[in-house]
């Protein structure tokens, strides 16, 4: 019987995010490579290449553009990341999750520190965008650190359908539809590389519901410095994101692991 009881949020769950925190510690070497290393790639070969052509988007570098477009879409795909691979990796074949369960941890602590951890990868990315995109002159605001609490809200956001995903699969390969078929079309029509309103109108209605379109629409006002407008709505679609999908996300784990 499935338990759809509302979740149960408490400081336990920071356990799971200091385990995983201690873990990362091992391998942070790698990941500041790849946080700092793919970013720069991204800014130079399409903020420098491609911006020679392009030029400005509504009086902006291309290269500002880029940068606060990259700030979101690398929350989204760290936190996609973790949320499949790495919780499938603890939830099935290290079964770490089983191990947490023999101590006073509860399957509700184990998703609310999984979501945290998430976000928090995210944090770090796009952090690691920021100070890229300051060095190489892309920002040079000091009021784009506001966006860090964005990037983190981000993170929790995308989190939700990744942990999904990581209860229904199988196997590691599962994550290939996942990928493909929502994390791709997000990262390519919300934004990032170009304004919305260059699509179809019809394609523009529909990713009005995409939770990328509304965190590119928060970020990059703060990083370029304009006023962000339909704050509240980008914010409550965010929301209900997060909030939706982690009781979907508490549902299906506690299924998952017959608890």
């Amino acid at each position: 019987m499935v338990d759809l009881r509302l979740p149960r949020l408490r400081r336990r769950s920071l356990a799971v995010w200091e385990r995983n925190i201690l873990v990362w510690r091992k391998l942070a070497g790698p990941a500041l490579v790849l946080h700092f290393g793919e970013p720069l790639i991204y800014l130079f070969g399409f903020g420098y290449g491609l911006g020679r052509f392009v030029g400005e988007i509504g009086d902006i570098p291309y290269i500002t553009f880029l940068a606060s477009g990259i700030v979101a879409s690398s929350a989204m795909m760290t936190s996609s990341l973790e949320g499949t691979y790495s919780v499938f990796t603890r939830m099935v074949p290290q079964q770490t999750y089983a191990a947490i369960l023999t101590t006073p941890i509860e399957i509700d602590d184990i998703v609310a520190g999984e979501f945290i951890w998430c976000a928090t990868k995210a944090l770090f990315s796009g952090t690691a965008i920021l100070i890229v995109a300051a060095l190489i002159g892309a920002v040079d605001d000091w009021n784009a650190l506001l966006v860090i609490p964005v990037v983190f809200l981000c993170g929790l956001c995308f989190a939700a359908p990744a942990i999904v995903m990581a209860t229904f699969s199988p196997t590691y390969d599962y994550f290939n539809y996942y990928f493909t078929l929502v994390v791709t079309p997000m990262l390519i029509l919300c934004g990032v590389f170009y304004p919305t309103s260059t699509l179809p109108e019809t394609l523009q209605s529909f990713v009005e519901f995409l939770p990328l379109t509304h965190a590119v629409a928060l970020i990059r006002p703060i990083i370029i410095g304009d006023p962000v407008t339909d704050v509240l709505l980008h914010v409550s679609v965010l929301l209900a994101y997060t909030l939706v999908g982690y009781y979907i996300a508490v549902v299906l784990v506690r299924r998952r692991l017959f608890v």
